[in-house]
């Protein structure tokens, strides 16, 4: 299955008064890389996010967005601070001794004094939190990947039509360079006949000279190569893990015998399809890229 390495992806998930967010996007990129922004009280599961995510990515650089809300009263709790408010007694009570008065410090004035009574946020339940966050990552996560599958499939028909140009070029130089050999052989006797008048021409000379150009000009094995490398793409597309990777080497073999291709060229047809065939597979490695 090809996937593409961009996508995105959202999942809201509410539970009474809470709720929590994830949304994540992806571009292209050699390897996995994936950068979180989360509230702080969400870093404590961040080798878990990252666990999670691996069962559902390989490759692209992944930016996720995770928001938490808790509208829910009980989230907030009042704090008595007894050593605080000790502290401010032993305080005062020294001071009336100090400067002989009255210590009149009643209870309601001492809980108004800082830090005395404090609203302090109540600590969540991580494994109740975890189940909410995982929930979301796990829906944002499946609607990335179907993004991603559904791009990918474009890709594939892309890349398909793509390699389909490409038997085209390599065809017409299997079948032209006989050609070249039969029509290098006509010249080669004329001009020999122009030149020896009506000496007899050996052709054991003749027959070794155009053997020697046609083993410069023989591009069988790279004709064999090059069609090899284009069944293994296709098959590799219908590969059901991470192919983009090994693609991107197949289209660099394919590259190499194209350019082989081209040196050998003696003909400016062939010289044309070879520089087609390396433009062709320029436009393959460049789709190659956007596959995870």
């Amino acid at each position: 299955m090809v996937k593409s390495m961009t996508g995105f992806g959202r999942c809201e998930v509410s539970e009474g008064d809470r709720k929590m967010t994830v949304e994540m996007k992806s571009v292209n990129h050699r390897y996995l890389d994936v950068v979180i922004k989360m509230p702080k009280k969400l870093n404590y599961f961040e080798s878990a996010i990252r666990s999670l995510l691996k069962t559902y990515i390989q490759r692209g650089k992944v930016d996720i967005f995770i928001t938490y809300e808790d509208l829910s009263e009980s989230n907030m709790a009042l704090h008595y601070n007894k050593e605080i408010a000790a502290e401010y007694l032993k305080y005062l009570k020294q001071m009336a001794e100090d400067f002989g008065l009255d210590q009149d410090v009643k209870v309601g004035a001492l809980s108004r004094y800082p830090e005395v009574l404090v609203m302090e946020e109540v600590q969540d339940d991580e494994e109740e939190l975890w189940k909410l966050l995982e929930q979301a990552l796990k829906g944002a996560c499946e609607q990335f990947v179907a993004t991603r599958v559904t791009e990918g499939e474009n890709l594939k028909r892309d890349l398909t039509a793509k390699l389909d140009e490409l038997l085209v070029h390599v065809d017409y130089v299997e079948e032209r360079s006989p050609q070249i050999v039969a029509e290098y052989r006509a010249k080669l006797e004329d001009k020999v006949k122009e030149l020896l008048s009506d000496t007899q021409i050996e052709e054991s000379r003749i027959a070794s000279e155009v053997t020697i150009f046609a083993d410069k000009i023989c591009v069988d094995e790279e004709i064999v190569r090059l069609r090899s490398h284009i069944e293994h793409t296709r098959a590799t597309l219908e590969e059901k893990e991470s192919v983009g990777r090994k693609l991107d080497f197949i289209a660099q073999e394919m590259n190499r015998e194209a350019n082989t291709i081209l040196s050998k060229a003696n003909d400016l047809e062939i010289s044309n399809h070879a520089i087609e065939l390396k433009t062709g597979i320029e436009k393959v490695r460049e789709q190659i890229q956007n596959i995870e």
